[in-house]
């Protein structure tokens, strides 16, 4: 056996320990928050400010960094962003969501051009749709079987204006793996 291929085996081992750290850490729960806590099939996660989790808020919605990962969505849940709501939002999902990204007309003369996932691997967005009253619409899809983080920026432009379209929305979206027994 040559050196180098010894060198690409350790190299190998190396990624695939982290890897199973990075997951292990994240079915903790300890670095996610989530946008919407329900585990039905299909739930809408709040848009403005989140009330505590021990609030009377119908929509059960959490805010601290450590929520549990039994308070992640699943299955199918809807994030709307109107103008004036906060440029970021953090949300905690069960492998194979499925998260439709409702982007409502912006007040100033920027329109929604784009979303992008900085981890393709565990969220790709997978259809955007511009409606004419200027309603962005992007449908995101989970990995359906590994955990990890991806950040989905949105971006905007006004229309009349040369240049690169801006980051104008951020969703963190942690993907959480279900616990395994044994």
């Amino acid at each position: 056996m040559r050196w180098w291929a010894g060198a690409w085996m350790i190299a190998g081992m190396v990624a695939l320990a982290a890897c199973g750290t990075s997951a292990g850490g994240g079915a903790s729960g300890a670095a996610s928050a989530s946008g919407s806590s329900s585990a039905q099939p299909s739930s809408t996660a709040p848009t403005g400010p989140s009330a505590s989790p021990s609030g009377a808020s119908p929509s059960k919605s959490a805010t601290a960094p450590s929520t549990p990962a039994g308070n992640c969505a699943a299955g199918h849940t809807e994030i709307s962003v109107a103008p004036g709501d906060a440029v970021e939002q953090r949300l905690c999902v069960r492998p194979g969501t499925v998260v439709s990204l409702v982007l409502r007309p912006r007040v100033d003369d920027k329109r929604w051009t784009a979303v992008h996932s900085s981890a393709p691997v565990f969220v790709v967005a997978s259809g955007w749709r511009l409606d004419a009253d200027g309603t962005a619409h992007a449908s995101l899809r989970c990995a359906g079987t590994r955990g990890g983080a991806a950040e989905i920026t949105a971006l905007a432009k006004a229309p009349d204006v040369a240049g690169a379209p801006r980051a104008a929305f951020t969703l963190h979206v942690s993907v959480v793996p279900y616990t395994t027994q044994g």
